[in-house]
């Protein structure tokens, strides 16, 4: 529990009422899922249907219950609570088995090593003290040969103009106080990270959201928002 700031928790544990509203204070985030979604099943050897799969830092489980219904045995983990309660919820009213529970990645990784086919972590390093702590949690709880995912955000003047000023001060596309520019992390750092907890990099690309059309693609430019597919040696 070491691993967590309590005013990032309390952040999220305020947007649990509206986690599931499309056109609220996290639309982003329904916005650009459709291009997670694509890349995690596309990457993943066969897609997603059937493999066993962890989300950390689910939250109410947007990326959760789409894998979930790609046919994956999906279990997201948080410790917002309010968040998992508003996940559980949401999924029981649209008849989607998942499982919810709130655990530290870290415990989760020394009680049950290498028990899922694939790990994803989006938008969540760049809200906790120690990121590669949580890198090395994922590569811990993936099967060897498995697949593992980490999405963030770059530190550089451009990521802070577009998302920071841009996306919560100007545009209003996110909540103000939503991102720390010092946690962003540049991709030779979290490459580091990823190289540190035993991982191998297989993809690295960059993701461009339209404020104006309100819609996701993947892209070369990594400069502000990126994704990346890693993969556990077998």
């Amino acid at each position: 529990m070491s691993n967590l700031d309590p005013a990032e928790i309390d952040k999220f544990q305020s947007l649990a009422n509206t986690w599931w509203d499309s056109q609220g204070p996290l639309h982003t985030l329904h916005e650009i899922n459709p291009v997670r979604l694509h890349y995690i099943n596309e990457k993943v050897p066969g897609g997603l249907c059937g493999k066993r799969v962890l989300d950390v830092g689910c939250g109410a489980g947007i990326l959760s219950e789409s894998m979930a219904r790609q046919g994956a045995q999906v279990l997201g983990i948080d410790l917002a609570e309010d968040a998992l309660r508003a996940g559980k919820q949401h999924a029981a009213e649209q008849g989607v088995e998942i499982q919810y529970r709130s655990v530290a990645v870290e415990d989760l990784a020394a009680a049950e090593p290498e028990s899922f086919d694939v790990v994803t972590c989006m938008e969540m390093l760049e809200h906790v003290p120690d990121p590669a702590a949580i890198i090395a949690a994922c590569a811990k709880l993936v099967k060897a040969g498995g697949d593992a995912f980490f999405s963030t955000l770059n530190r550089n003047p451009k990521s802070y103009l577009y998302a920071i000023v841009g996306a919560e001060y100007l545009l209003g596309l996110l909540p103000r106080g939503t991102h720390d520019y010092e946690k962003f992390l540049r991709p030779s750092e979290l490459l580091d990270m990823v190289r540190d907890g035993g991982l191998r990099l297989r993809d690295l690309q960059g993701m461009h959201y339209d404020p104006w059309r309100r819609t996701a693609r993947l892209t070369g430019d990594v400069s502000v928002n990126y994704l990346c597919h890693c993969q556990k040696p077998g």
